[in-house]
């Protein structure tokens, strides 16, 4: 496979590591009451007024991946064959009249807590190790030149134009610091506000890109490029990947600042503006609401990389070229390809240097209190980086999704139905069972398909202390607050 392939058909060929890249992590759980530092991920103001006086997590993953353009089928995604057969082991959507595209986003959550200072104000440090990648928005003709047995002697004497298309990936450390606080509590609702400062360690990144390209495929053994611009850069240790791949995930001196915000309001038709009711746990009055909304965004921020020395852009323009001399010949290293590359093509100046851009999301959500058990969530995940106007970014998937839900104190199942943008559809599940969380949004669709173009899965483990150890914040305070009637503060 060549790197122009990698860049024009890598990403739609991409599978695993996680749509979530999509724009949601651990999907129906994330807005349960009882997410703890979990709900920080997506809107750090859910600290706020929360039901745990603290919360410790001790592991968690969340992976998704998936294309539009091939499909594979389970036999050969859990029992790969020596050598995939097209038609057999997977299917390309060669007559697909859309654009194709690609993605992943995992995550692994590290040891993280959450810690109320008072039923008004939490704060938390949350440590993450995450990857994103993602490519395409190439129409299915030009994926089709480059992805069906190329060189193909079907497209002979056939020209083809990309006018953008690019492909990126991004490994790196969060280290976190969250404080939410409740804003105003009036008569009828509260409003509640949090932020999220982020300290960021690249581990490793790097993208690809062509722009006004032209080319001809004269014959199997000729070609030509009229026109195009290639730019592409990784940093050094990809050349030095070792295997298992978790031994490479070190932070390597590559830095950057990013940050969340967001806002959420409840509607309480029963707070009167007094103190808070009497209960057995912690803030017994936190998820006392008919309704709430929400808006916050996250992963704002970028992270500064050194390219390899053999990086650099290219000027495509080339009258003759070998099309084989384009592939990656088996067991070639990344950088004796990259030099392979550089010779065919016009080498152009290039900063030694790239600043990669987080996914940053727009959430906006709601949530419905049915009778204290039953609720229903929406969420519209809106990417605000996935236009074609900067290549050093990987972003998220704008995508909608409703999750009913029922919840108990060590019990919760949630259904999420999730939309994205490719217009691909999908219904899960997820369940709480005490301090183990599990799930999938693609479990129910993926488990009735043949062929699977997509998946995701999560699981974490946290410890959770539900009883209250202050006996000055205790059952009697409570109860005093009611008694006395004392008006709560707004501050």
């Amino acid at each position: 496979m060549t790197t122009v392939r990698k860049i024009l058909f890598a990403a739609v060929l991409a599978s695993s590591c996680g749509i979530s890249a999509s724009a949601q992590t651990f999907a129906g759980f994330h807005q349960s009451n009882y997410a703890g530092v979990y709900g920080i991920l997506s809107n750090p103001a859910s600290a706020a007024a929360t039901r745990y006086k603290w919360d410790l997590n001790i592991f968690g993953v969340d992976a998704k991946a998936g294309n539009t353009y091939m499909k594979i089928t389970k036999q050969a995604l859990f029992h790969p064959p020596d050598t995939f057969r097209r038609n057999q082991d997977y299917f390309l959507d060669t007559a697909a009249r859309r654009r194709q595209n690609a993605w992943e986003m995992a995550e692994i959550m590290m040891p993280s807590v959450m810690y109320s200072i008072d039923e008004k104000q939490t704060i938390s440090f949350i440590w993450r190790i995450r990857s994103s990648s993602n490519g395409g928005n190439v129409p299915t003709e030009q994926v089709n030149f480059f992805g069906n047995n190329f060189p193909n002697p079907e497209y002979k004497n056939q020209s083809f134009a990309i006018n953008h298309a690019a492909a990126a990936t991004n490994i790196w450390h969060e280290f976190s610091l969250s404080y939410a606080r409740v804003l105003r509590n009036a008569y009828g609702g509260i409003w509640k506000g949090g932020i999220t400062i982020k300290y960021l360690a690249g581990v490793a990144a790097g993208y690809g890109s062509v722009d006004n390209a032209r080319f001809t495929l004269n014959t199997n053994r000729s070609g030509s490029v009229s026109s195009g611009v290639m730019r592409y850069a990784y940093t050094e240790n990809i050349e030095h990947w070792n295997k298992p791949s978790l031994s490479n995930l070190k932070p390597n001196g590559n830095s950057g600042i990013g940050a969340d915000i967001g806002l959420i309001y409840e509607y309480r038709p029963d707070n009167d503006g007094f103190g808070d009711y009497v209960g057995d746990h912690w803030n017994p009055a936190s998820d006392d609401y008919q309704f709430r909304i929400g808006f916050s965004i996250t992963d704002i921020g970028r992270i500064g990389y050194s390219k390899a020395p053999t990086n650099t852009d290219l000027a495509l323009a080339s009258e003759s070229i070998d099309p084989y001399a384009l592939l990656y010949k088996k067991n070639q290293s990344i950088k004796q390809y990259t030099r392979q590359l550089n010779s065919l093509f016009t080498p152009l100046p290039t900063d030694p240097h790239f600043k990669m851009s987080l996914p940053t999301m727009l959430h906006l959500t709601g949530d419905y209190n049915i009778n204290d058990k039953f609720f229903v969530a929406a969420n519209l995940d809106l990417s605000l980086n996935a236009g074609p106007n900067n290549i050093y970014k990987t972003y998220g998937m704008t995508q909608f999704m409703i999750t009913p839900r029922y919840e108990k104190e060590y019990f919760g199942a949630y259904m999420p139905f999730v939309l994205n943008h490719n217009g691909q559809a999908d219904l899960g599940a997820g369940f709480r069972l005490g301090p183990l969380i599990f799930g999938s949004y693609s479990l129910f669709t993926n488990l009735f398909r043949h062929n699977l173009d997509h998946a995701d899965a999560y699981v974490a483990l946290r410890f959770i202390p539900f009883g209250k150890n202050d006996p000055n914040g205790g059952g009697i305070f409570h109860m005093r607050k009611r008694q006395l009637r004392c008006p709560a503060n707004s501050n």
